[in-house]
C-alpha cells in the first residue's frame, strides 16, 4: 500500500517509505503466498527505481551504494576489494557506531582467502566427452565466480562429461541483479542488453538448448529479462528468447537422461532452498530429487520457505536483520543432523557459511562428485562405489 500510495499519486519517494522498502529481503515468499499471483517482485523494482529517481538518500548510503554497484559486478575490482578487506578486517569494529556501518559487515563478510581466478570462467568453449547431446551457455557470473570457482568448475566437469558442450560467450557479464535491486534501472537494463546481444550470438550461430545459470538470484533477473526490456522494440524479442532458454543448472540436469551415478556417497544433507530459486523461479523438486537419486539422503530444514538473510546486498545494507535471520536458518539446518549443506545460490553459501559449524556447497558440486567428478572441497567421508548390475 506504501508503493501504491507513492506511484499512484505520483509524488517522490519520502524517508518512511524508503525505510520499508530498503527493509524489505526480496525473498519474494509473498508471491508463493499471495492467493492473488500478485506480482510483488515487479513491484518492488518499479519502487526502488522511483526511489533512486525521486529520493536523495544519506551522504554515508551514497556511498555505501556506489561503491557496492561499483564493484560487485565486476570480477576484477571485487577480487583486489576482497584482497584489501583482508587487511581492512581488523578495523571493522570501528565503523559500528558509524553512519558507515554497513563497511563492518563488508569486511566481516569477506573471506580470509580468495581462491585464484578458474580459466572456465573465461570466454571460450567446452567439448562434451563422447557423442554430443546438447549445446548450452554457461553464465560465468560475478561474485561467485570470485568467490567460488570450483562451483563453474564443477558444473562444466559435469555437463561435458554427460557429453553436453558448454560455451561461456564473449562479451557476457554481471546479469544486472545486484543494481537492478538497488533500483538503478538504467545499469540493470543496461546489463541485461549486454547479455542479451551475447547469447543471441551463441543462438544464431551454434543454437542453445538452454542458458544454465548456477546462481538461483541471477537466474531470477535473467528469466525476467523478457518483462525488463518489453518495451524496447530492439531488444523485446531477443530478451523474450533469452529468458525462454533461461535454466537454473538443476532444472536443466532434470531434463536429462542421467545414467546411475559413479558412486555413492550416503552422506546426509540439508537441502537449503535459496529464496530466488523456490519463490523467484518456483524450483523447488529437482533439486533435492537429483540429490536422492546421485545416493545422498536428503533432509529439509524446518522453515524452509524462510530467507538466511543472505538477499543480494541485503546482508550488508541491513546487517542486524540479516544475522537474525542467518542465526535462525542455521539454527534449523544444524538440527537436521546432518553431514553438510548443499544450496545453490553463492550468496546463500556465503552467508550460511559465515556461522554453520557443517560444510556449505553448491548441489551441483555434490552432483559433480556424485557422476564421477571430485570431491568438493569440506565434504566429509570417503564415496562408497555405486553398485553395478551383477551386485545387485
Amino acid at each position: 500500500y506504501l508503493i501504491k500510495d507513492m506511484l499512484e499519486g505520483g509524488r517522490p519517494a519520502d524517508r518512511e517509505i524508503v525505510t520499508h522498502i530498503d527493509r524489505c529481503l526480496s525473498c519474494l515468499a509473498c508471491m508463493t503466498t499471495c492467493p492473488s499471483g500478485v506480482n510483488y517482485m515487479h513491484l518492488v523494482d518499479h519502487a526502488r527505481a522511483h526511489i533512486e529517481k525521486t529520493y536523495r538518500r544519506p551522504l554515508p548510503d551514497r556511498l555505501v551504494r556506489a561503491l557496492l554497484a561499483f564493484v560487485l559486478p565486476y570480477p576484477a575490482r571485487f577480487r583486489a576489494a576482497l584482497k584489501l578487506a583482508k587487511l581492512g578486517r581488523p578495523f571493522a569494529g570501528l565503523f559500528e557506531s558509524t553512519p558507515l556501518k554497513p563497511l563492518a559487515a563488508m569486511l566481516r563478510l569477506a573471506p580470509k582467502a580468495v581462491p585464484p581466478a578458474s580459466p572456465v570462467s573465461r570466454p571460450g568453449s567446452h567439448a562434451a566427452k563422447g557423442a554430443r547431446r546438447g549445446r548450452v551457455a554457461l553464465l560465468a557470473g560475478c561474485a561467485q565466480s570470485v568467490l567460488d570457482p570450483a562451483i563453474n568448475e564443477a558444473t562444466v566437469a559435469l555437463l561435458t562429461r554427460l557429453g553436453v558442450e558448454v560455451v561461456v560467450p564473449r562479451g557476457e557479464g554481471c546479469c544486472g541483479a545486484l543494481v537492478h535491486h538497488m533500483g538503478r534501472e538504467r545499469a540493470a537494463l543496461a546489463d541485461a542488453r549486454r547479455n542479451v546481444d551475447a547469447w543471441t550470438r551463441e543462438i544464431e550461430s551454434g543454437g542453445l538448448d538452454a542458458i544454465v545459470v548456477t546462481a538461483s538470484g541471477c537466474g531470477t533477473t535473467i528469466k525476467d529479462y523478457g518483462f525488463m526490456l518489453r518495451l524496447d522494440p530492439a531488444y523485446a524479442g531477443k530478451a523474450e528468447k533469452v529468458s525462454a532458454l533461461a535454466k537454473d543448472v538443476t532444472e536443466y540436469l532434470s531434463t536429462l537422461d542421467l545414467p546411475q551415478p559413479a558412486l555413492r556417497p550416503g552422506l546426509t544433507v540439508a537441502y537449503h532452498s535459496a529464496c530466488s530459486m523456490q519463490h523467484g523461479q518456483g524450483i523447488t523438486r529437482q533439486p533435492k530429487e537429483l540429490l536422492a537419486r546421485a545416493g545422498f539422503i536428503v533432509r529439509e530444514p524446518r522453515e524452509g520457505h524462510l530467507c538466511c538473510g543472505s538477499a543480494g546486498t541485503y546482508n550488508m545494507l541491513q546487517p542486524e536483520i540479516s544475522a537474525r535471520l542467518r542465526d535462525r536458518k542455521v539454527k534449523n539446518i544444524e538440527a537436521t543432523g546432518a553431514a553438510l549443506v548443499a544450496a545453490g545460490n553463492i550468496g546463500c553459501i556465503t552467508q550460511i557459511a559465515s556461522a554453520a559449524r557443517l560444510p556449505v556447497v553448491h548441489t551441483v558440486q555434490l552432483l559433480d562428485w556424485a557422476y564421477g567428478g571430485e570431491r568438493p572441497k569440506g565434504a566429509p567421508g570417503a564415496p562408497v562405489r555405486a553398485a553395478v548390475a551383477s551386485d545387485a
